[in-house]
């Protein structure tokens, strides 16, 4: 909640009342707020879609993008694997809120549709909670390669989700009680070592239905 609410000052969702969010370099408010949203693309952890068929829902991350660049970003985001076996594909109907989809295939159509914005901040906030560890791991292989110059900015209650984040920021209570490298936090940070210790106590970490 802490993090998720820090993040939204990135897209001026809210303005800080002290101090300065800055992104570029650049203060927040020094840009045009269209261009600025424009920029960054939000996946949350319980996702929007929309009643249309699947193209429709990706066209709202590029509006005019050929067939191989949607499919591509479905590919990056594993969606594209169950799209394929949907009766009519790519034109499958989805209900309003996504309600004939799981909450995995959600998560992925979304991050999908955020791919294609192609955005300068990407902000995933428990965004592949409801996929296993192993697609995880294969959706961030893909943000690492396709779009390495987007800044990423990860929440996540899993530890595989961002042990590879240049740096992570460990939240206690809504005050910061670490901002380093897993390998840094491992060895000095309490709380992200109970944390992992949790996670990989039992030979691996949490994996969702």
């Amino acid at each position: 909640m802490y993090l998720f609410s820090l993040v939204n000052l990135i897209s001026r969702l809210y303005d800080v009342t002290s101090g300065s969010v800055k992104v570029g370099g650049e203060n927040v408010r020094s840009y045009n707020l269209e261009t600025l949203r424009d920029q960054v693309a939000v996946v949350l952890q319980k996702n929007v879609l929309f009643s249309g068929t699947v193209l429709d829902n990706l066209r709202w991350g590029r509006k005019m993008g050929s067939t191989e660049e949607y499919r591509e970003a479905c590919c990056l985001a594993c969606a594209h694997e169950f799209i394929d076996h949907l009766p009519k594909g790519y034109d499958a109907w989805v209900e309003r809120g996504g309600a004939n989809f799981s909450g995995g295939q959600k998560q992925r159509l979304c991050i999908a549709r955020a791919l294609l914005k192609q955005p300068k901040v990407l902000i995933l906030d428990d965004s592949t909670s409801a996929v296993d560890t192993a697609t995880d791991a294969r959706i961030r292989e893909a943000l690492q390669t396709v779009i390495p110059g987007t800044t990423k900015i990860i929440i996540a209650q899993r530890i595989s989700s961002v042990q590879d984040a240049d740096r992570i920021l460990v939240l206690d209570n809504g005050k910061v009680s670490g901002f380093d490298s897993h390998e840094n936090l491992l060895k000095t940070n309490t709380i992200y070592q109970e944390i992992y210790e949790a996670q990989t106590k039992g030979g691996g970490d949490f994996d969702h239905a």
